[in-house]
C-alpha cells in the first residue's frame, strides 16, 4: 500500500457500458477537491457495451505518469467478476479487490470458443491468500434499489471511499460536479449505499 491515503493507484475494470470512465472522472474531481495531482487514463480495452475497459486513477501530491505498473495498485474496483480475476495480479501487497458478483459473458464464451471461468470468488480469495482484502458484493443490485442499475460505477466509489479513509465530503461534492442537476439526486443515493457496503465490510 501506498505510505499515505493521499497517494493511491486505482484500477477501474469492467466492461464497455459500466461506467468506469465516469467512475474516473469523479476520482479525478476528488483529488482536485483534495488539492492533489491526478491522472484519469482509459488505457485498455474498447469502448462499445460488452467490450473489456479498463481506467486507470492516480492520485497524489504529484503524478508522473499515468499508467499504474503491474503489482502497484492499491485499490482494484472490478465492475463485473471475470474483469476482477483478470485484473487481479496488478494488486499491491496488503491492496484491496472490490468485485461485484456480476457475469457478463465475453464474445468468445457466447460463440463457445471459450468457458466462463467458475466459482470466480473463491478462486479470487485463494489468489488473494493474504495478499489484499478482498470485498465482494452485488453492487448491481445495490444500484437497482437505489435508483438505477446505471449507477453502478457510483455505488463501488462508494465502497472505495469508505475503504480509503478519504474525506467522505470530497466524494459527495465531486459527484454533485459530475452529474447534471437531475441524476444527482439519485447517484447520492447509490454513493451512500455503497458507502455504507464499504463501511460495513
Amino acid at each position: 500500500m501506498t505510505s499515505s491515503l493521499l497517494s493511491c493507484n486505482i484500477l477501474l475494470a469492467g466492461v464497455g457500458g459500466q461506467g468506469t470512465l465516469v467512475a474516473g472522472r469523479i476520482l479525478g474531481e476528488v483529488a482536485l477537491t483534495l488539492g492533489l495531482d491526478a491522472k484519469v487514463s482509459e488505457v485498455h480495452g474498447m469502448s462499445q457495451r460488452g467490450g473489456s475497459v479498463v481506467t486507470y486513477v492516480r492520485m497524489s501530491p504529484s503524478v508522473g505518469s499515468p499508467l499504474i505498473d503491474e503489482g502497484e495498485v492499491d485499490y482494484l474496483l472490478a465492475f463485473e467478476q471475470l474483469e476482477g480475476l483478470r485484473w487481479a495480479p496488478s494488486l499491491v501487497q496488503g491492496g484491496t479487490l472490490v468485485v461485484n458478483a456480476l457475469m457478463i459473458r465475453p464474445l468468445t464464451v457466447s460463440i463457445g470458443a471459450a468457458t466462463y471461468p467458475e466459482g470466480i470468488p473463491d478462486l479470487l480469495e485463494r489468489a488473494a491468500a493474504g495478499r489484499a482484502k478482498v470485498i465482494a458484493l452485488d453492487g448491481s443490485a445495490l444500484a437497482a434499489a437505489n435508483g438505477s442499475p446505471k449507477s453502478l460505477n457510483v455505488v463501488m466509489i462508494g465502497v472505495f471511499a469508505a475503504r480509503s479513509g478519504l474525506p467522505k465530503e470530497a466524494f459527495v461534492s465531486a459527484i454533485d460536479r459530475v452529474f447534471p442537476e437531475k441524476l444527482r439526486a439519485m447517484n447520492q443515493s447509490a454513493f451512500a449505499a455503497g458507502f455504507e457496503k464499504g463501511r460495513t465490510a
